[in-house]
């Protein structure tokens, strides 16, 4: 998450300028670009501290990536694939003898939403409770002192003068070059966790911390998942090197395959499957999962 803010210089008496008030549909000290964890915290303390508080949302609900599509709908995944991957494969080897166990994927994501609206519901909570007022739409600055609201068609609902404006937008997914992200067969973080089945097999573009994570999800619920990794070693750039052998151990034992030194070079959807092109880094070595 980044943020920063963007001020007009202190002075004695400063106040807004009454052209800019003159059309404004709100006033505020500070305006928020963005809900995330960055965003509404900031929100939050800021009207703690006095300021007249406005935050802008573009998404339908609060709380930007980590809440929605990110950290918390991902831990609940992986929360849920855990108890059923321990009553399918270690309950028995400790003793307890449970029959046919079975995925009922749409109860799966059910309890995932769930935790998700509680959560992104507690923030909008947060906001009346602390004076904060939230916007929904597309914040763009469109002065020194004013921030407009831009609806899904691009028009304009709604104006904040304000003396101050602090951006907490957040990041999105970047994009694989020659790869068509479509969301349903070939798909992004956000895309692999609404799944609407398991799929036979999967390959993960990547293998640092989110890829494992949600690989390791649809590992335990079935699916036969490739990691394909262009650096030797999983996790990412910066990972203690003990710990990504330890956590490559626990993968591998799970059922995760690796192919690491190795890069991707195209995938190719056809109806409900895709083929993947790799190549070796080392020797140029090509083929297809």
């Amino acid at each position: 998450m980044h943020f920063q803010v963007v001020s007009q210089p202190a002075a004695s008496g400063w106040a807004i300028p009454e052209y800019s008030r003159r059309f404004a549909s709100h006033e505020a000290d500070l305006v928020v670009i963005g809900s995330g964890p960055g965003g509404y915290v900031a929100a939050i303390k800021a009207a703690q501290l006095g300021m007249k508080t406005v935050c802008i949302e573009k998404n339908a609900t609060y709380g930007g990536t980590c809440l929605n599509v990110g950290c918390i709908p991902s831990k609940a995944l992986l929360n849920n694939s855990h108890y059923y991957h321990m009553a399918k494969k270690d309950f028995e080897n400790r003793g307890i003898e449970v029959d046919n166990v079975r995925l009922n994927l749409g109860k799966l994501m059910q309890s995932k939403e769930k935790a998700v609206t509680a959560l992104t519901g507690g923030i909008a909570m947060l906001f009346k409770n602390n004076k904060v007022t939230g916007l929904k739409g597309h914040g763009k600055i469109t002065g020194a002192n004013e921030v407009s609201v831009l609806g899904p068609d691009g028009s304009t609902t709604e104006t904040v003068s304000t003396k101050n404006i602090l951006i907490a937008t957040g990041s999105e997914v970047t994009p694989f070059p020659g790869i068509e992200v479509d969301e349903e067969v070939i798909v992004s973080s956000t895309g692999a966790l609404k799944l609407a089945k398991v799929p036979e097999k999967m390959v993960l573009i990547g293998a640092g911390v989110i890829g494992l994570e949600l690989g390791s999800v649809w590992s335990r619920l079935g699916s036969e998942v490739t990691a394909v990794e262009f650096l030797t070693s999983i996790g990412g750039v910066g990972i203690d090197g003990e710990m990504t052998k330890t956590f490559q151990r626990i993968l591998t034992k799970q059922g995760l395959k690796f192919k690491l030194g190795t890069k991707v070079t195209s995938a190719v959807r056809n109806g409900d499957t895709v083929t993947v092109s790799v190549e070796t880094v080392k020797d140029g070595k090509v083929w297809s999962i």
